[in-house]
């Protein structure tokens, strides 16, 4: 079963409740079925605890219903907000660590820690070109793209690096079990 880290739960809770309030979360909560219900019903994730990656997927689809417009656009935008905060905090040093593709390993190396049941594999594939793939999602995850997306192409941007693109070669609701993530960019200067 893919687990998700209780810090990535805990701050999307807390993020659906201060954008919109309690009654916005609730009416996202009421969508929800089975063990993801369950789990967000108490609106409280250990953050050391481990989560249904299903249940989340379906929490963050649930959310995206209620709340927004804009579908994978607005998840790309809330992933871009959520990096900017965490890379300007706890994990600063690994958006300043130099060259894009270092960042981008260290943080394919955070998403390791925050994943289960995923295999995650940064390679570079051309001066200013990696390729991120993520084994073991399934088409009922593809909510998770769209926050990829955002994650990486903030840390990018925050790294220094220009034109930033990020892209799938192979979407996760292609179904196939895995999604490649394709980033590009240009370097400062």
């Amino acid at each position: 079963m893919l687990q998700i880290k209780g810090t990535v739960v805990g701050d999307s809770i807390r993020a659906v409740k201060s954008r919109l309030g309690d009654q916005a979360y609730d009416a996202v909560v009421s969508r929800l079925e089975g063990q993801a219900r369950a789990l967000f019903e108490e609106g409280l994730a250990l953050a050391s605890g481990w989560y249904s990656l299903d249940a989340f997927a379906q929490f963050l689809e649930a959310a995206v219903e209620v709340t927004a417009r804009g579908g994978a656009l607005v998840l790309i935008k809330r992933a871009e907000e959520l990096t900017e905060r965490q890379l300007s905090g706890v994990y600063q040093a690994f958006a300043k660590l130099g060259a894009p593709e270092a960042v981008i390993e260290q943080l394919s190396a955070i998403h390791r820690t925050y994943y289960r049941g995923l295999d995650i594999e940064a390679t570079v594939v051309g001066d200013g070109r990696v390729s991120v793939v993520y084994r073991g999602l399934e088409k009922r995850h593809w909510v998770v793209g769209p926050t990829l997306i955002g994650f990486f192409r903030k840390a990018l941007e925050m790294s220094g690096a220009r034109d930033v693109s990020a892209e799938f070669a192979t979407p996760i609701e292609d179904g196939k079990g895995f999604c490649e993530l394709v980033l590009t960019w240009s370097a400062e200067g």
